[in-house]
């Protein structure tokens, strides 16, 4: 007599269309997650500058504070990553999408880390704020800028731009470099100010590590949108402005 039970039967697959677009919107809604944090982390660097030239001890000890932010969203969009790599199947772009935010994603907490240890370094300096070196300045001037515009990079998806933040990072590790040296010649100057000098060079080298995070989300940007890796290649120098007559 035959076996009455019937096998059972498995669930419907759902339609491939709808299951493309519910998966559209949740990578969408990933990379505007990314964005977001991103934003926080840029705001968070900012704040630390604006601190550490007046020597803003509050503003310092809020931004230490906000860090734990960003390491809560960093760990909560990895999840979402890994989520949607073990329950679709993304191929072509979409894959591409998913390496974009996880790498991205940690880069960016790294940036929130610069930041906070900015203004750790705040803490340790006392009044009167100290003759910034020139060079130093014009790191804390030039990285902000370039956060924003990778920013735009990011949203926009512009490769152009983000070839231009990439090379601009030899810019970056030039001055840090220029800023070393400004800072040994203080110390030659007034070894009594070797301490400060000291907190002054680990500024430059948190800012330059800055730069070197930017160069490495733009070349993902690149990768996104051409699936070219080109971190391996020379980072040119920018073309300099037309010369004045």
């Amino acid at each position: 007599m035959p076996d009455s039970k019937q096998p059972p039967q498995e669930p419907a697959p759902r339609p491939r269309v709808l299951a493309n677009a519910k998966f559209d919107e949740e990578l969408a809604a990933l990379r505007r997650r990314l964005v977001r944090e991103a934003s926080l982390a840029i705001d968070l660097l900012v704040s630390s500058l604006d601190g550490l030239w007046d020597l803003d001890h509050d503003l310092a000890r809020k931004i230490r504070a906000a860090e734990d932010e960003v390491d809560v969203e960093e760990v909560a969009i990895e999840q979402e990553c890994l989520r949607l790599l073990t329950l679709e199947r993304a191929f072509g772009h979409d894959m591409r999408q998913l390496a974009f935010c996880l790498k991205v994603n940690q880069d960016i907490e790294r940036v929130a880390d610069h930041a906070s240890s900015i203004a750790k370094i705040c803490l340790k300096l006392e009044h009167p704020a100290p003759s910034w070196p020139t060079a130093l300045r014009e790191m804390g001037d030039r990285i902000p800028v370039a956060c924003e515009q990778l920013l735009r990079a990011v949203v926009n998806s512009d490769i152009e731009s983000a070839r231009l933040i990439r090379a601009g990072d030899k810019t970056i590790d030039q001055l840090d470099k220029n800023a070393f040296h400004e800072i040994r010649e203080m110390i030659e100057r007034e070894p009594y100010n070797a301490g400060v000098g000291m907190l002054m060079y680990r500024i430059a080298r948190e800012l330059e590590r800055v730069g070197d995070l930017l160069g490495n989300i733009a070349e993902d940007i690149i990768f996104l949108e051409t699936g070219q890796i080109v971190r391996h290649t020379k980072r040119k120098q920018p073309p300099a402005g037309p010369a004045s007559a």
